[in-house]
Formats: C-alpha cells, sequence, structure tokens
C-alpha cells in the first residue's frame, strides 16, 4: 500500500469515527478514556488483600478503597485514585482506617445442628452434671406433656468427675418427657429410660453397624449411644417443622454473619437446602452456601438433586458428598490404628467395611463427584486415602473429569487430626486436602494426650507439616461443635495454646498469621472449586469481606482472640454491621 493510499485510508476512518461519536452525542473524550462507575465504593480502610507483596511471600500487598459493581470488585487501590469510578449514583462508604480482609469461608459446619441448638436446650460449656440436670428440668416446666426435650453441647471432661451422665440421671429430672442430649462432638448421646423406649432400645437390641450401646454387666441399656447407635431414638422425635427449622437455620446465619463469614461449606439436609432457596428468592441469603450431600445416597438420587439448582451458582449450590468414617477423639470412637492409650481395649468404631467403602467411593467419584470424608483417627485417615487411591485410579484411566472439567478431583479428609509420617505423604501424592477445624485444639488439648500417648499426640492436628509438604489446607470450625467465631481458629493456629495461655500443645506445627488466613480464606475456597471467585480482594473477584476494628497481623494473638468484626459484605451488600 502506497503512503497515499495509507493516509486516505486513515482520513476515511477518521471521518467514520467522528460520524459516530456525533451521531450518539458523544463530543468530547474518546471511549476509550470512559470507566465503568462504581455502586459503591468503600474508602479509608487497611485493606488486606490476600497477594503476596513480593515473590518471597513475606508480606501480604496492602491497599485503601475499594470499588464495587454489582457483586464484584471493580477496582482496588488508593482512595485518591477512586474518583475515576464514581458516578452521580456512587454510594461513598467511609471504613475509618480500619482492617478490611477477604470474607472468612468456613469450610465445615453445620447450620441445622446450629440452628436446632439455639431452639432446644443449649448445653455448651456446662461445668456439671447437676448444671446440665437443672437447665433440663427448666425446660420440662415450659414444655407442654410429653413434649421432646432436646439438647447439645454438654462436655464431661468439664466436669469435676468427668463420667458421662445415665438415663436415669435424666430420668430424676424429665417428668415423663422423652430426652435425647447430644454431646458437643456429636458422636455420642445420652438418652431417658422413656426415649429409650420409644427407641425400641432394650436388653434385646444389638449393636448396629459403626455404633454401640453402653450396657451394665446384665446387658442393660446405661447411658451412652455411641455413632449409628443415635439413629434409632433419633427416628422416634418428631420432625421439626418447616417453620422452626427455617427459624432456626435463621438464626444460625446471622450467627455467621455477625462472625465475618461470608462463605460456607455446609453439612445439614435436603430440607435446610430449600429453605436456603426460599430465603434466597427473597433475598435474605446472607453467606454463600455449598451444601454437601449425603455420601450414603444412591447415584441416582444424588444427582438429581445436583441437578436441581444450577451449580453455576455461586450463592447456593450443592457440593461435595460427605461420608463418616469413624467418630471422635473425645467420645473415643475415632478410629486407630492402635488402641487408645487411656482405653487400651478399644480403638475406636471404623464406620464402614473397607471394600464396600471403595466400591462406593469408585462409583461416585465416576459419576463426577467431589468427596470428602470425615476421618478423625489415623485408622479412619488411612481407610479414606486408600478409597481415594483406587477412585482416583479408575477416574483417570476412564478419562472421567472432575467437577471442574480438570484432572484435579479435589477429594477432602474433613478432621485429619490423627495422621502418620506416610499418610501425610500420600495425601501430597493423592491431592488430597487437609479440612482441618484448629478451633478443635482449645478443646481437645485438655485430653488428646491422654488418649493417644505422648508419641501420636506430637504429631497430631499437624497444620504446619501438612502445610510444609505441599498438601492444601482448608479451614472451618465445625459449629456448632465449636463456636462459628473465626477468631478462635485464628488464636489456636498461631499459638497452640489454651485461651488462658496456661496449656501449650506441641508448638512446632504453629502457623504464620499469614498462613492460617489463607487457610481460612484462599485455602477454604479452594476446597469448594472456587478459587477464582473468593478468597482474595483484587479486581474481578467477588465483592466479600469483613471489616475488623484491628489489625490481625499486627495484634498480639490474645487480641486476635477478642477481635470484633465491625462490617460484614456479601456481593458488595453489607449483611452486618456492628450496633
Amino acid at each position: 500500500m502506497s503512503l497515499t493510499s495509507k493516509a486516505s485510508l486513515e482520513l476515511a476512518m477518521l471521518v467514520c469515527i467522528l460520524a459516530v461519536s456525533l451521531g450518539s452525542g458523544q463530543t468530547s473524550a474518546p471511549a476509550a478514556d470512559a470507566k465503568p462507575k462504581a455502586d459503591v465504593i468503600f474508602v479509608h480502610a487497611n485493606v488486606y488483600t490476600g497477594v503476596p507483596a513480593n515473590s518471597q511471600f513475606a508480606s501480604i500487598e496492602r491497599q485503601e478503597a475499594i470499588a464495587v459493581k454489582g457483586d464484584r470488585i471493580l477496582a482496588v487501590g488508593k482512595t485518591l485514585d477512586m474518583d475515576k469510578f464514581k458516578g452521580p449514583q456512587t454510594q461513598i462508604l467511609d471504613l475509618g482506617g480500619h482492617f478490611t480482609m477477604p470474607g472468612f469461608n468456613d469450610a465445615h459446619l453445620h447450620l441445622v445442628d446450629a440452628g436446632e441448638t439455639k431452639l432446644s436446650v443449649d448445653l455448651t460449656g456446662v461445668k456439671s452434671l447437676d448444671e446440665l440436670r437443672n437447665r433440663v428440668a427448666s425446660k420440662v416446666q415450659e414444655s407442654r406433656a410429653g413434649e421432646w426435650i432436646r439438647g447439645a453441647g454438654w462436655d464431661e471432661t468439664l466436669w469435676p468427675v468427668k463420667v458421662t451422665p445415665t438415663r436415669w440421671d435424666l430420668d430424676e429430672v424429665s417428668s415423663g418427657h422423652p430426652v435425647f442430649l447430644v454431646r458437643i462432638d456429636g458422636h455420642i448421646a445420652v438418652a431417658n429410660t422413656r426415649a429409650f423406649q420409644l427407641g425400641s432400645i432394650n436388653l434385646a437390641s444389638r449393636d448396629p453397624q459403626g455404633g454401640h450401646i453402653d450396657r451394665n454387666e446384665t446387658g442393660e441399656p446405661t447411658r451412652i449411644l455411641r455413632e449409628t447407635a443415635q439413629d434409632a431414638v433419633l427416628a422416634a422425635v418428631p420432625k421439626p417443622t418447616h417453620q422452626q427449622r427455617r427459624h432456626g437455620l435463621e438464626l444460625a446465619l446471622a450467627d455467621l454473619a455477625s462472625h465475618g463469614v461470608t462463605s460456607c461449606q455446609d453439612n445439614s439436609s435436603w430440607e435446610a437446602f430449600q429453605i436456603y432457596e426460599e430465603l434466597q428468592k427473597e433475598g435474605k441469603l446472607t453467606a454463600r452456601i455449598s451444601e454437601w450431600l449425603p455420601f450414603d445416597a444412591s447415584v441416582e438420587e444424588l444427582t438429581k438433586k445436583r441437578d436441581s439448582h444450577p451449580q453455576s451458582d455461586l450463592m447456593l449450590h450443592t457440593g461435595m458428598l460427605k461420608g463418616f468414617m469413624d467418630g471422635s477423639l473425645g467420645s473415643h470412637t475415632a478410629a486407630l490404628l492402635e488402641p487408645y492409650s487411656d482405653d487400651p481395649n478399644n480403638s475406636g468404631l471404623p464406620r464402614y467395611d473397607p471394600v464396600k467403602l471403595n466400591e462406593m467411593t469408585k462409583e461416585r467419584v465416576l459419576a463426577g463427584f467431589q468427596i470428602g470424608f470425615h476421618a478423625i483417627g489415623d485408622k479412619g485417615v488411612q481407610m479414606a486415602l486408600d478409597a481415594f487411591a483406587e477412585a482416583q485410579k479408575a477416574a483417570k484411566e476412564g478419562h472421567v473429569k472432575a467437577a471442574n472439567g480438570g484432572e484435579d478431583y479435589r477429594l477432602r479428609i474433613e478432621h485429619a487430626q490423627v495422621t502418620t509420617t506416610a499418610e501425610i505423604a500420600q495425601f501430597k501424592q493423592l491431592k488430597v486436602i487437609a479440612s482441618m477445624q484448629p478451633n478443635h485444639l482449645l478443646t481437645d488439648m485438655r485430653w488428646a494426650q491422654d488418649r493417644l500417648g505422648p508419641k501420636r499426640a506430637a504429631t497430631s492436628y499437624a497444620w504446619l507439616t501438612f502445610l510444609n509438604k505441599g498438601v492444601g489446607l482448608a479451614f472451618g470450625t465445625d459449629y456448632p461443635v465449636e463456636p462459628v467465631t473465626p477468631f478462635r481458629g485464628l488464636y489456636a493456629a498461631v499459638t497452640r495454646r489454651s485461651e488462658n495461655g496456661k496449656q501449650e500443645y506441641f508448638p512446632d506445627q504453629r502457623l504464620t498469621m499469614d498462613q492460617a488466613i489463607a487457610a481460612y480464606t484462599q485455602g477454604s475456597a479452594f476446597a469448594e472449586f472456587a478459587e477464582k471467585e473468593k478468597g482474595k480482594l483484587v479486581p474481578g473477584m467477588l465483592a466479600d469481606f469483613v471489616v475488623l476494628d484491628r489489625d490481625l497481623t499486627a495484634s498480639s494473638p490474645e487480641k486476635v482472640l477478642g477481635a470484633k468484626v465491625l462490617r460484614t459484605v456479601v456481593g458488595g451488600k453489607t449483611v452486618y454491621e456492628a450496633k
């Protein structure tokens, strides 16, 4: 092309551009200078973005302001640089220099249980059997004749006499009401005689698979129903009404918002998921929810439920399948490779036959499901890892894609409290995520060494070892087993000390605050295939963040324990603001 022809062409193009501009009434700056306008700009903040400030990951990048359009972050930067995103309708919110960080993503909780706890007898923190009995007696006084009395949260290790209650302890204060009280960990429960009768538990009852009924020397059921042995009594308990369940869930969601939890991965029920759908349609869902489905359900049923709601819905969708390998350390039901140090005739209660477990796991992975197994003891962990190894091998041989379309299946082990060196290496090999709850250590350190002995205890709750071996780490609370506040978990992760500071548990596994925050935000997002959507405060990510009254990275651990949430933002909208 000649220079003359090229000049003519450029002139013609300029004329066309001017014609379009004049025709649309735009005679000022070219379109390239126009910036999209924010719906809201949060200014004068101490923004902890979650992005490393340098290649050594020594610190996290800080900014001053966040511009939001729709439910996404439009820009992050200095307050003075936000003017270009300000339009006539833009709302400006001054955060007063407060620490602002990605919203907490609780990778493991139970909202239905939390709601029911709030509507029943809350036994959390009771200091004696007498106090437990008094709370039950008070509930009896306000209940209709024959109404079930339910409660949860008791922990006999807090009592002067560390012995679990009996059904006769409850009979004396229940006035004919059936009573069913679940321990803090959810893995054992005590029921009174009337509840035993309604659940058809008697001298002739057999222990179910994965469960145990405590008995006296004559074989009579006495006090505790362990693991699946609870199911017989639970089957006799009237189901809560739809309105009762919804009210409980609304209370639990309000608890999340007030503690800065913007996302959660929930193990509840299908009825709960349908209530979340109701709340979403009404604009009242205040946290993003990935709802787990039961591993034991048929593939046909699981597929139907998964397909009933769009997986692309970032506010609500079904997530992984949850299965149970064992119980808990506190109740001596976690499955161990060697017997309990304080109960030499007991190695816990495995919940599955390994052959059946492996078959079921393979079938569900091949159907495209993510799976997470509750496994606390090292035997339970090994059962889960073996099942995952077989399933992954079959999936790769059959070229079956993972939930995100790739070959990273993001299989998870929930809790993973007692692990061996070989098991942690297998986590890494299989790319299994360790979904852990550091706040459990604040409760468990009182007796964990008694249960495990010093050798096993030294390698338990091994957060730093997992990270150093390259294993993905996701943090949660197990709410309502522990309070939903993430600050207890952060404190536990960086100190491994009791809340009063008097007891320490193998401090070589401590994390830095940056590591702990990452596990509670980015790690949790990765565990649900959402690392491209949340966990950092950068342009394009969901505008989910929390404003606190103190900088977690500049405060002593004791000060972190007392941190308060000033504002919780989900999708750019404030869902909680401190009074």
